[in-house]
């Protein structure tokens, strides 16, 4: 399989980075685990399947966490992520996929679900699909904003009436955070939503369809990327 390298240009790696490349390899361990174990569902024990999915999920949860400290860094970073090739960085929606996306995996890979389990997924996927134009709506009053930009110009007329530089740059400097706090809120909830929203789907899944989605969703993710670091490269040639 071939070697999913960082897409960052930066010239000094970061911790991130560095955190980025090494969950890449180990990504690419479990996609080989799980394939081996859906090519054998009918013999490998229901406890060594319920401990590789367990394993991938702390996978993606380590992912998840890193990424809440590099967003208390530079939240404006994750939004565009230089770890991240051009393509897909554009399947991006508020820093992350798009929740719905699990389900369309489901749809196509996983095709031997219970009447039990098409109900409890349908009722999953309408409560899912409210919290995403929830956070849809967050997302673009926060980006009217920022094409205002309402925030600073507010500040600097404010500075201005006061009439000093240094209030001025306090007004600003509150704009911004003001901005910042925002964003990361709603990056927050999109990630927990992320998280809940597969949580809640495994929970449906019985562990050989959770092998199934899981190796589907690291293939989609690989395949991606490989094809992203091929365009990147090309327009740099």
């Amino acid at each position: 399989m071939t070697h999913c390298t960082s897409a960052s240009t930066r010239g000094t790696p970061t911790s991130f980075d560095i955190f980025f490349e090494g969950w890449l390899v180990r990504q690419e361990h479990y996609l080989d685990e799980l394939l081996s174990a859906q090519q054998h569902l009918g013999e490998s024990r229901e406890e060594y399947l319920e401990d590789l999915i367990s394993r991938v999920l702390s996978h993606y949860q380590q992912y998840y966490e890193e990424k809440s400290r590099m967003s208390q860094i530079n939240i404006f970073l994750v939004f565009s992520p230089p770890w991240f090739t051009s393509l897909e960085r554009a399947f991006l929606w508020v820093a992350g996929f798009k929740p719905a996306l699990v389900f369309k995996l489901v749809s196509v890979f996983v095709t031997d679900l219970s009447e039990d389990q098409k109900q409890r997924m349908s009722r999953l996927i309408e409560g899912t699909k409210v919290e995403e134009r929830a956070l849809d709506d967050k997302l673009a009053k926060i980006q009217e904003s920022v094409a205002a930009p309402a925030l600073l110009e507010k500040a600097r007329e404010r500075g201005r009436r006061l009439g000093t530089e240094e209030t001025m740059r306090e007004e600003e400097e509150a704009a911004f955070n003001t901005l910042r706090s925002s964003m990361e809120s709603v990056v927050r909830s999109a990630d927990l939503l992320r998280t809940e929203t597969i949580l809640n789907v495994v929970a449906i899944l019985i562990p050989a369809q959770r092998v199934k989605l899981l190796a589907a969703a690291m293939q989609l993710h690989i395949k991606v990327r490989t094809r992203g670091l091929q365009i990147d490269a090309e327009k740099h040639e």
